[in-house]
């Protein structure tokens, strides 16, 4: 495999990334230090917290990846770097950390957008991978992107070319998971938590509503996640726990019940309205990226439908679903080859859109 090779950044919330990645595709190296356990005290990312962590990590996981990827400045040809969307404090630490290798080592500085990053990471190869195992999409193609932050669908009709075509108008999927987790006294993050809680249903009998906005491709979560949280304290009362002990936990066999059918109806729509968007558009396949593209009923999901519409399914193994370094090595590889470059006074953008070009 032939292209630049890039060394990629991400910082934009609490993971630290830090990857080497050949022609968009190639992994050579692809480094994460997690910031999970650090959260998981408060159930959620405290900002200024995160952006300390960074400074701490950013350092040891470019040794990390130097180490990995057994490469030198030499070989790379640019510095890839996640610029938005995120928290502002987080980005800055990644931002300022790439525009000084820029500086020092005499490189070009691509500016890289975070949701960009998701869409490109389902046709990453991993170091000893064959990539015919994982050939270049045919376009057009319909891109879901979900996690904690994000929740989009998106026409592509080539690389770095969007239309998008709905997102949520509240919460994100993967905040609804996380409060709806902690509602229940699940560990955090609450996606994963719900996932292997809702593998242990057994009625499976629990129906949430589902916020299907007409014939828009928008979501809405905030409604399922006041739905739940309404019925998960009829739930403390039919089993008599105390009103002034939260604590107190539901037992595990009602847990699975609320958590699978909280899951499903997440799962429902995100599914429902892709493939109707994929049959709208023509897609040729199905894009599946973000921190929620892990969990295994959606995937489930999403591929059963789209195999009965003949179309394939590109999705990331879960590693490379949550945020990561090689992601925005991929999306870089289109930004550079096309010429873009950043100056020195690049800054961060937290709100940072999808870029329609």
């Amino acid at each position: 495999m032939s292209g630049p090779l890039l060394l990629a950044i991400e910082s934009s919330c609490d993971e630290t990334a830090i990857a080497l990645v050949e022609g968009g595709r190639q992994i050579h190296a692809n480094v994460v230090a997690s910031q999970v356990a650090l959260h998981a005290a408060t159930g959620g990312i405290v900002p200024e917290v995160a952006a300390r962590a960074h400074l701490r990590w950013i350092v040891p996981v470019l040794e990390a990846a130097w180490a990995d990827a057994g490469v030198s400045w030499t070989d790379v040809d640019g510095i890839a770097v996640t610029y938005g969307p995120g928290l502002a404090g987080s980005l800055l630490v990644g931002i300022n950390f790439a525009k000084a290798l820029a500086h020092v080592r005499s490189k070009p500085l691509i500016a890289v957008n975070h949701l960009e990053g998701h869409v490109e990471a389902g046709w990453l190869v991993d170091p000893g991978q064959d990539p015919t195992e994982r050939p270049e999409p045919l376009f057009p193609v319909v891109a879901l992107v979900v996690s904690g932050g994000h929740t989009f669908l998106a026409e592509m009709r080539d690389h770095g070319t969007y239309r998008l075509l709905g997102q949520t108008v509240d919460d994100a999927a993967g905040e609804a998971f996380d409060k709806v987790g902690r509602l229940l006294g699940l560990d955090y993050p609450g996606g994963p938590a719900i996932q292997r809680a809702a593998e242990a249903a057994i009625g499976r009998d629990v129906r949430f509503p589902r916020a299907w906005l007409g014939d828009s491709y928008d979501f809405s979560f905030s409604g399922l996640k006041t739905a739940a949280r309404r019925r998960i304290a009829e739930a403390r009362v039919e089993a008599r726990l105390p009103d002034d002990d939260p604590a107190a936990r539901l037992p595990d066999a009602v847990v699975a019940e609320l958590a699978y059918g909280f899951q499903d109806a997440v799962v429902d729509v995100l599914a429902t309205k892709t493939m109707r968007a994929a049959a709208e558009i023509g897609a040729r396949a199905v894009v599946i990226g973000g921190g929620v593209a892990a969990n295994a009923a959606l995937r489930a999901r999403i591929e059963h439908d789209a195999a009965a519409a003949g179309l394939p399914v590109v999705v990331p193994r879960p590693g490379l679903c949550t945020d990561n370094g090689a992601m925005i090595g991929a999306a870089g590889a289109r930004r550079y080859a096309a010429g873009e470059r950043a100056g020195l006074d690049l800054d961060a953008r937290p709100s940072l859109p999808l870029a329609a070009r």
